[in-house]
């Protein structure tokens, strides 16, 4: 249940992004879509999209995938960015989120958005006109719920005392743990639920990468500080002792890391993102993962032990953060 709002969802849900934008390549339409219904099958019902993935391509493959299924699952969306583009900056004017809504049901195929997300807080609009509009657009029955992506506390206090906030939907792992400052005390207070992406550190805590790694010319985490060689082989260290506690648990590190957001709260709901169908497997393993206080006490010592190196965004892109 994310927060006290009433929209109720699996344990996991799909990051949908990765199949058309940000890491490479799109994923072929047919192998996306088969991507999205496998993991209807294996119990995931909520999806994740944005008109900006793409733009607009994750959102017309989400609603292909689900068109046959929509009553069965919970989609999520966002609006925020000018032109659809994460480049063009940010852009919530009134006029702009009712496009973005009524563009958004014919690229899904649907006639409601269960959870219509602000992508990155707008400072030239007032955060309560933006949810005063997304008030009016749920009174329509063309939006379900409200939520915000990577908002700061007065952003979220704004919102939700003219529209509830259903959802804060901002970065959360075992190697970006700033959230656990103000952010996930002010969501328990006002009953907002939490949906952290890169749950698995954008790849990185699978173990699967390291110094040598090379990432395709189109992938974002080219521009990422984190992600340099020398942080890369400087955070294998994390990686490492988290490792020796996956196997002794049975388990795999993205198991590990995935279970351990799912004991932080019971109003938080991870959404890894994946064009493997074995990975997709994998994650979903996390939800049957059972982590003791002794095995959540080793975790905490393991991080303590490595400290994460290189800031988690470049100098551009943080300036849409936490405003």
């Amino acid at each position: 249940m994310l927060g006290t709002s009433g929209l109720e969802v699996s344990a996991l849900g799909l990051g949908c992004m990765g199949l058309s934008y940000g890491y490479g390549p799109a994923t072929d339409t047919a192998e996306a879509v088969a991507l999205i219904r496998a993991a209807f099958e294996r119990g995931i019902n909520f999806f994740d999209t944005a008109e900006a993935y793409g733009p607009f391509v994750n959102e017309r493959v989400v609603g292909e995938a689900l068109a046959p299924i929509r009553d069965q699952v919970v989609i999520a969306t966002k609006f925020g960015f000018r032109d659809g583009d994460a480049a063009g900056g940010p852009d919530s004017r009134p006029e702009r989120i009712r496009q973005v809504a009524e563009a958004a049901l014919q690229r899904l195929r649907t006639d409601r958005i269960d959870l219509f997300y602000q992508h990155r807080v707008d400072p030239q609009v007032p955060m309560e006109d933006i949810a005063g509009t997304v008030r009016d657009l749920i009174r329509e029955g063309k939006v379900k719920h409200f939520g915000l992506s990577e908002a700061g506390v007065d952003s979220i206090r704004r919102a939700h005392a003219v529209q509830p906030v259903a959802a804060l939907q901002s970065e959360y792992s075992l190697w970006w743990r700033e959230p656990e400052q103000a952010i996930l005390p002010v969501l328990e207070e006002l009953g907002i639920g939490f949906v952290p992406f890169s749950p698995l550190g954008k790849g990185f805590l699978t173990g699967a990468i390291d110094a040598q790694t090379s990432f395709g010319a189109t992938d974002f985490r080219n521009t990422v500080p984190r992600f340099t060689p020398e942080a890369r082989q400087a955070n294998r260290a994390l990686v490492d002792v988290l490792a020796v506690i996956a196997a002794r648990k049975q388990v795999t590190p993205a198991q590990l890391a995935l279970a351990w957001l799912l004991a932080q709260k019971p109003w938080i709901v991870p959404i890894p993102g994946t064009t493997k169908l074995h990975r997709l497997e994998e994650n979903v393993g996390a939800t049957a993962v059972e982590l003791s206080p002794d095995d959540l006490k080793d975790i905490e010592a393991a991080v303590l032990r490595a400290p994460v190196q290189g800031a988690r965004y470049s100098a551009d892109r943080q300036k849409l953060v936490s405003r």
